[in-house]
């Protein structure tokens, strides 16, 4: 006999790779906006628009990296004026964590970045203090029992603040791969009931999970395989991630940052939608085998 679980909205994390514009990143906001609320899918997720203001691991020297801290942060706050959605950026040095804390709504804190504990404390610090959200991107090199020590390292930081905020109720882990070899990554679908058990919320980087890092032109940029990002998303809804991060762009192949991984922004309501359907289904099954003894 199928059991159903109530479930809370999903976290949707989308938006372009990086603010190449003004322009071009409110039409995306607003392209998104009108998509979900079209479907009538704002009840069922949590929505966060993301951008970079600073792409500060690009492949080559001449890489895109953004128009920077002080522009970056006037344009999400453009984004929340025009179109009163909630967003998210990365921060890369402890210095960032202030003046971005005072603009977004979900501090990212960069896979590369994930071991850094100066970071994830100022962070932590932010977050805590202005009551908002703190995603941690799982390294490439961690694996998914790893992640107790970020757990750890935010909860260390609510408990010296005495914050009344539970570190579950503010703190994501996202996958997004693990190096398998060169220019590949893989992910691991049982690292969602691994993360899921440290009680935080856990999301899927749809995007970054199919890189090929260093595999673009001359070895100078990124590529990727988005031929699979649609069949590994589904796949993680169905492993128990609780939230999607997905970068959109309507015309990807002229994106100025990781544009073979972004996804068609033409497409992104009718995706997502999918997913919530995946989701609410695999939600209702029962569990049919006990859970493994610690």
């Amino acid at each position: 006999m199928a059991h159903s679980t109530a479930l809370s909205p999903m976290t949707l994390i989308a938006g372009p790779c990086v603010i190449e514009d003004e322009a071009l990143v409110l039409e995306i906001a607003q392209e998104l906006g009108r998509q979900l609320k079209s479907r009538g899918l704002n009840s069922q997720i949590d929505f966060y628009f993301k951008a970079s203001f600073d792409k500060a691991n690009r492949t080559s020297i001449d890489g895109f990296r953004g128009p920077g801290l002080k522009e970056g942060l006037r344009i999400l706050s453009k984004v929340k004026e025009k179109t009163g959605f909630k967003v998210l950026t990365d921060i890369h040095t402890p210095d960032q964590a202030g003046p971005v804390s005072e603009v977004v709504d979900y501090l990212q804190i960069p896979a590369f970045l994930c071991r850094q504990t100066d970071l994830i404390v100022a962070g932590a610090e932010a977050a805590f203090k202005r009551n908002l959200k703190i995603n941690v991107k799982k390294g490439q090199f961690l694996a998914p029992s790893d992640t107790a020590n970020i757990v750890e390292k935010v909860s260390a930081v609510g408990k010296k603040l005495n914050a009344p905020t539970n570190v579950r109720d503010m703190l994501s882990l996202t996958e997004r791969g693990v190096s398998f070899g060169y220019q590949t990554l893989v992910v691991d679908m049982s690292g969602f009931q691994v993360m899921n058990k440290l009680g935080v919320k856990t999301i899927y980087d749809a995007t970054h999970s199919i890189q090929s890092p260093g595999a673009g032109p001359g070895g100078k940029s990124t590529g990727g395989k988005r031929e699979y990002l649609e069949t590994l998303a589904r796949a993680a809804m169905a492993a128990g991630a609780q939230g999607l991060f997905m970068e959109v762009h309507p015309e990807p192949s002229k994106a100025k940052s990781d544009g073979p991984n972004a996804f068609y922004l033409e497409h992104a309501g009718a995706f997502i939608e999918q997913l919530l359907k995946i989701r609410e289904l695999t939600s209702s099954f029962p569990k049919l085998l006990p859970e493994a003894q610690a």
